[in-house]
């Protein structure tokens, strides 16, 4: 216990180490006199002694379920350093898969070394991987603004890119470079996708701890994988450590716009073949160097901010890479793919032609593919429909090297000539915003569908408009909290699932969040089976608890996890119908009523709800009234965006002289 006495923690803390949430912390804190005192903070964040908490939350039975992986973090986050804690949690690491590994890093303090001895009979207690997995976790969201990494999505969808368009049959052994690989986000991602023995990983890192980490995330994989390592600490670009060196496939998520990177002393590089990069561009030096490193028929995809693929410094550049077939595609993604998230960063996709290929290119054409209509509107933060987008852009890439084949709608074949202009601009949105106009035939048959949604919306409209309300006494009401009393119905609340639950190839359902909600309601993600604690099922009453995206509804459907600030109300089927509960659930000035601000992002409190109290043979009266009443609002939507695509096609027919003469 004398190891973390001086160790302090915040309300926040206490809650994760205890599984709860931080409302129960400050109610613990106002009910037990014994609740440890503050040691430090504010009243308004307020810290406590972690070992004055721990021995607390033990005396009050409050780390039953609660591993001791929890307890470590607020350790490491102690030490003050980013690079100490997290050579620590790499040392911790080694020590943990090799209990014969003594020796930790000459930098580390006494401390992180104990710390790091602690940590290893934790691990072999709770699972080394599972250990590393949390701590990583929890140390790249400490210091998010201080790390950009590439999200496992993205890395996924950058391997299996470059596993697709490499030239060549498939073998058994690949070699993969990664020259700025951070924690290696793109080397693990490589590692899952390839399905063959023999990948062998070659990646650096200027920066020694996220090198560590990255060796260490490494090797846990080479537990389940035929992989050879050889990840050091160093600058790819001043001091290349693999120098002579030839990959199959190439991924790299380089530092953007540093100015810094070795322009004089590198002017007379080899590497720069198609041009010394402006010292503005670093990032072409970072695209040439990959370039340097390719097999014949290898490829590399790399991101990208979007200036580079217009500034004009870099003009002569992205010339030399499109004369010479180099540069074989440029895919824009949506806002929110990676760091920076407001931005719609890009891939490009370099290959080497193969031996025996002429100097030019195969087909002379650039695909440029513009995927940010992947995004998902309405959320805080830009996020994308990461399976769509992956299905969009791995469907264009097989158009890549099939001229036949014509790519989908958003991606077109650029002829070289139409870009080697002045600007040489390879921005795909300036190639795919005019798509190709709707035939005739093809105008007729949105007709006929808005025709089609316009008779049944009138027929619903006749129907609903024909209900006569009786204006008599208000019937009476109860609320939902009643109810759950009274054993009508269960509630369940549910909940975001650590990050250490993500499925890895077992069972998985899927998950809904609210995000998911505010885009077109497909849950976006999974969780494994048995981990969640609200999973709805047919039948089942989901309501949404927060004011901005407020509904109810029956679920249909496979089985579905609900993330946080959504709702399981599972009914007793001889006391409630669950069309009636939740048509009752949804009014609107219900859930005004028992929001728990005026904003938009304020709580609804579930429990406080209203439903009508009337006997099950009316319910079911209502209950169909109310299935109409849904129905009408999915004509009234499905009819609206219809009526805008028809306006939109009609206009830009118009706008072409489309009228006959």
């Amino acid at each position: 216990m004398s190891a973390h006495e001086a160790v302090p923690v915040s309300l926040a803390e206490i809650a994760r180490i205890a599984g709860v949430g931080r409302a129960a912390v400050s109610n613990w804190r106002r009910r037990h006199d014994s609740f440890p005192t503050r040691i430090g903070g504010t009243d308004v964040s307020p810290q406590f002694s972690l070992a004055e908490v721990e021995q607390w939350l033990r005396d009050n039975g409050k780390l039953r379920d609660i591993g001791g992986r929890e307890l470590l973090w607020p350790r490491f986050e102690a030490l003050g350093s980013r690079n100490e804690s997290g050579l620590a949690i790499a040392a911790a690491a080694r020590r943990m898969r090799s209990p014969r590994a003594r020796t930790a890093p000459p930098e580390l303090s006494a401390q992180a070394r104990d710390l790091v001895a602690e940590t290893a009979r934790v691990g072999r207690k709770e699972g080394p991987r599972e250990v590393f997995e949390f701590l990583l976790q929890r140390w790249l969201e400490t210091h998010v603004r201080q790390l950009s990494t590439t999200p496992p999505q993205l890395a996924a969808l950058m391997a299996r890119i470059a596993l697709a368009v490499r030239l060549g049959p498939a073998q058994d052994g690949l070699t993969l470079l990664d020259p700025a690989c951070g924690t290696g986000h793109l080397a693990a991602a490589a590692v899952r996708e390839y399905d063959r023995p023999g990948l062998e990983v070659l990646a650096c890192e200027r920066d020694l701890a996220l090198a560590a980490l990255a060796a260490a995330r490494l090797e846990f994989l080479a537990e389940d994988h035929d992989i050879r390592t050889h990840i050091v600490s160093a600058d790819a670009l001043r001091d290349d450590p693999f120098a002579g060196s030839k990959a199959d496939i190439a991924l790299c998520n380089p530092p953007f716009n540093e100015r810094d990177w070795g322009y004089a002393e590198l002017a007379t590089d080899q590497r720069w073949t198609h041009g010394l990069p402006p010292r503005t561009e670093p990032e072409l030096a970072w695209v040439q160097h990959l370039l340097s490193h390719l097999k014949p028929g290898g490829t590399a995809v790399i991101v990208l901010p979007p200036a580079v693929a217009s500034r004009k410094a870099g003009r002569r550049i992205r010339g030399s890479l499109l004369r010479t077939g180099a540069l074989r595609a440029v895919v824009s993604l949506p806002p929110g793919s990676a760091q920076p998230h407001s931005v719609s960063l890009q891939l490009w996709i370099l290959r080497v032609a193969p031996d025996g290929s002429a100097a030019t290119p195969p087909s002379q054409d650039a695909l440029l593919v513009d995927a940010t209509r992947f995004a998902r509107p309405g959320t805080r933060e830009p996020s994308p429909d990461w399976d769509s987008l992956g299905s969009y852009v791995l469907t264009a890439m097989a158009a890549l090297d099939q001229p036949d084949q014509e790519p989908p709608q958003g991606a077109v074949r650029v002829p070289l000539l139409d870009l080697l202009d002045d600007e040489v601009d390879v921005t795909p949105g300036r190639y795919t915003t005019a798509t190709a106009e709707p035939s005739r035939k093809e105008l007729a048959g949105k007709w006929d569908e808005f025709g089609s949604l316009l008779t049944d919306l009138a027929d619903h409209a006749t129907r609903l408009s024909a209900l006569d309300f009786e204006a008599g006494t208000p019937q009476t009401t109860t609320t939902v909290g009643d109810l759950v009393k009274a054993g009508a119905l269960t509630l369940r609340a549910g909940q975001q699932p650590p990050e250490s639950a993500a499925p890895a190839g077992g069972a998985a359902v899927p998950l809904l969040t609210i995000a998911d909600l505010l885009h077109d309601g497909t849950p976006s993600g999974t969780v494994p089976t048995g981990s969640a604690p609200a999973v709805a099922e047919e039948g089942d009453v989901v309501v949404a608890g927060v004011a901005r995206a407020f509904k109810a509804w029956v679920h249909q459907g496979p089985p579905t996890a609900l993330g946080p600030q959504l709702y399981l109300l599972r009914v007793d089927a001889e006391k409630l119908e669950p069309h009636f509960l939740a048509g009752c659930l949804c009014a609107p000035a219900n859930g005004r009523q028992a929001g728990t601000h005026a904003s938009s992002s304020s709580r609804v409190d579930i429990r406080r709800l209203q439903v009508l109290q009337l006997p099950l043979e009316k319910q079911t009266v209502y209950a169909e009234t109310f299935r109409r009443l849904r129905t009408f609002e999915e004509l009234l939507t499905a009819a609206g965006g219809s009526g805008k695509e028809l306006v939109s096609d009609m206009s830009d027919r118009l706008a072409a002289g489309g009228l006959p003469a």
